[in-house]
């Protein structure tokens, strides 16, 4: 597996650094959105362990909305590592923060602040109080109660015989080689909420990014460190779990006493509810940015009577099968309700497929960050580790699911419908009270699998995963009005959702509601493919970008395969994300980019070549034509939830990426399949027609 390089959801609009005592100072700025007057929201750093990455839940949303400036602490991310604990006392960081707020020009703002940063945040506005609005203090670490028994009974300066559990905090541990072991402890102990393995993850990885030099450091600077907070004369907001491990609940409680301000307990949570519960925080630190900076609000309220019967449409924009599937359901639903609304909250490439077909794309959808950009990102040579692409993808989910958020907030709708929106469905469950809507959800296929490559650590995360969808569903059963699945039980495979879980197929048959197979189209089955006596291939990877690799790997072949069959001609179609100009000339190929009638093509095909992904493959297996596929290496779905199903129809010749890599083996394997009869089961034609009538229930 490549080595994790880390893409930010929304890049900053500004970088720059400011210089003290020759120490560097990192920062960025996002300008937020254009025209608008008010605060900015100053983001500010934590203890050295970690960089500004740890904010990565609440800048693109707060982007959206305000000017927002984060800066990496000294010692960590960009900034300088300076020597000697001197560097790092309080006011260093205090000094830091100013400097970074005169460069970028920031002249009245909201603070928030975690953890160490707490103290900082409110040292500054005691220091510059016109120029700071007010405070937001999560997971406070100022020193105002005694610190948790486990932990002071173990003093950081003291060699101890046990390295183990708080003994671990120990400025020798951590020098003598101990220090990734204190890591992840530590932050096993910080994130002690279930399921918190992606977010502990990314913390494990800054850690290491810095040195335990540093933190004896910083450690040291504390040490020196009088107690307290100053008075402050702007509104404080407190967010605290009552089960944070690494300071004590009562922390939270006695800042906002002495400050006279707000407290928000997060019952259940730990030291990092902006991490763990980034919608919640998210909603309340954006509330009180508007409390304390108002700006003029223009809005309709609709009475009851008076509003339309509407939809919120979803649709998965990680290639073009759901969109064509959920354009057939909605056409369905318009003939029985032909007064029915439907807005498309949608990414590109799917954007380009409604946009064609007259649909209503809502405005907010420029807002969505593109998710086919993060798995182009992801993606090497036809490799792509989906699993792990879709973990990597959090911040943008996060963001994503509040624009949503803001989109039902702003307008009343009586279904939301997701295709696969893995965000919708999955921060729905975490905050069901934002559920004001009846709400459908689509997939096909259900359960994260391991690759045998990824061992036990990779078959835990994936349980792990499971294991809390699994939660969800029990705790919170009506939160769907409907589970639907696209296809038949005997479509999913067999295997379980973990060790000591269900059966994946027994569970889901249990759970969803079956509409069968949705093509999206009504295949031509009687259309003849021979056009006069040429043979004709059709080679096509998806809608998103990642199959520059298998064109270029099927264009290596075809001077072998016209030598087997000299009547074969190709059509290649790159997608809407891939210019057809980057391939290079081959004889007996044209080449195509977007084709809104891909499926009409395919059905006058002798033969398709095509990545492992489901649509494509079984509008193939629909239309009865004949079609080799290769899978992404890595990618769960294609090659076990897909390859099930395929297997159970008796459709496609499936060929490994490293077989088709062999111009040879690729040659031989079409030349073949061109000679094979056809003896696929039938596909269901009526899957839209099913859906929409269980759609149509909940309007």
């Amino acid at each position: 597996m490549h080595q994790v390089v880390e893409r930010p959801a929304r890049p900053a609009d500004q970088m720059g650094t400011v210089e003290r005592d020759g120490v560097t100072i990192a920062y960025q700025v996002w300008d937020g959105p254009a025209g608008k007057t008010g605060p900015t929201v100053v983001l500010l750093p934590t203890w050295s362990i970690v960089p500004s990455r740890v904010w990565k839940a609440q800048v693109p949303y707060l982007a959206r909305h305000f000017r927002v400036i984060t800066f990496d602490g000294r010692g960590a991310g960009a900034s300088s590592r300076p020597v000697g604990a001197a560097a790092y006392a309080d006011q260093e960081y205090v000094a830091d923060a100013l400097a970074v707020l005169d460069a970028a020009g920031a002249q009245q703002c909201v603070l928030v602040g975690f953890s160490r940063g707490c103290p900082w945040a409110l040292q500054l506005a005691a220091a510059q109080p016109d120029r700071v609005l007010g405070i937001v203090c999560v997971g406070v670490a100022a020193g105002l109660v005694p610190s948790l028994e486990e932990r002071s009974r173990w003093n950081w300066n003291e060699r101890h015989d046990s390295n183990e559990g708080w003994a671990k905090y120990n400025r020798h541990y951590w020098l003598e080689g101990g220090y990734e072991d204190f890591v992840r402890f530590f932050f096993g102990q910080l994130f002690n909420e279930p399921h918190s393995t992606k977010q502990t993850e990314d913390c494990i990885r800054w850690s290491l990014q810095t040195t335990p030099e540093v933190l004896v450091d910083t450690e040291e600077a504390r040490q020196d460190r009088t107690p307290g907070a100053p008075d402050v004369t702007c509104p404080v907001l407190v967010v605290q779990g009552d089960k944070d491990a690494i300071r004590p609940y009562a922390e939270g409680v006695r800042l906002a006493e002495l400050t006279g301000g707000s407290l928000v307990t997060i019952a259940g949570g730990g030291h990092a509810p902006h991490a763990r519960d980034p919608v919640a925080f998210n909603r309340l630190l954006k509330a009180f940015v508007d409390q304390v900076a108002p700006q003029p609000v223009r809005r309709t309220w609709v009475r009851a009577m008076n509003r339309p019967r509407r939809a919120l449409y979803l649709s998965s924009p990680i290639g073009l099968g759901h969109a064509r599937r959920d354009l057939a359901i909605a056409q369905e639903l318009r003939r029985r309700r032909p007064e029915l609304q439907i807005d498309w909250l949608a990414q590109h490439p799917v954007t380009r497929v409604l946009e064609d077909s007259g649909e209503t794309v809502h405005p907010a959808s420029a807002y969505l960050i593109n998710e086919s950009a993060h798995v182009e990102f992801e993606a090497e040579e036809h490799d792509l580790h989906a699993f792990q692409a879709i973990r990597r993808m959090d911040e943008i989910l996060v963001a994503n699911f509040l624009t949503f958020a803001d989109v039902v907030d702003d307008r009343h709708y009586d279904l939301v419908i997701g295709d696969e929106a893995w965000e919708v469905d999955y921060f729905l469950h975490e905050n069901p009270e934002l559920k004001r809507f009846s709400y459908a959800w689509l997939t096909d296929f259900v359960g994260w699998l391991p690759m045998p490559d990824g061992g036990a650590a990779e078959a835990h995360l994936t349980a792990d995963y499971n294991a809390e969808m699994l939660g969800h569903r029990a705790r919170f059963p009506r939160l769907r009005d409907h589970s639907l699945f696209v296809g038949d039980s005997d479509d999913i495979i067999t295997a379980t959702f973990g060790p000591g879980l269900p059966s994946i197929r027994d569970w889901t048959t249990a759970n969803y509601t079956f509409t069968g197979y949705i093509t999206g189209f009504r295949p031509a089955l009687e259309q003849p493919r021979r056009r006069s006596d040429r043979l004709l291939c059709v080679v096509t990877v998806g809608g998103s970008g990642v199959g520059s690799a298998l064109l270029r790997r099927v264009l290596d072949a075809v001077p072998l395969a016209r030598r087997l069959v000299p009547e074969l001609e190709f059509m290649f179609v790159t997608g809407p994300r891939l210019d057809p100009a980057e391939l290079p000339v081959v004889e007996g190929v044209t080449v195509h980019g977007y084709l809104p009638d891909l499926p009409q093509q395919l059905a006058v095909a002798d033969l398709a070549i095509t990545q492992g992904g489901l649509t494509t493959c079984m509008e193939l297996t629909a239309q009865r034509v004949p079609f080799i596929y290769i899978p992404l290496q890595h990618h769960f779905e294609q090659e076990f939830h897909v390859r099930t199903r395929l297997d159970r129809y008796n459709a496609g010749h499936h060929l490994s990426y490293a077989e088709a890599s062999d111009p040879q083996v690729l040659a031989e394997a079409i030349a073949k399949r061109l000679t094979q009869p056809v003896d696929y089961l039938p596909v269901a034609t009526d899957g839209a027609v099913r859906a929409a009538e269980l759609l149509d229930q909940l309007l």
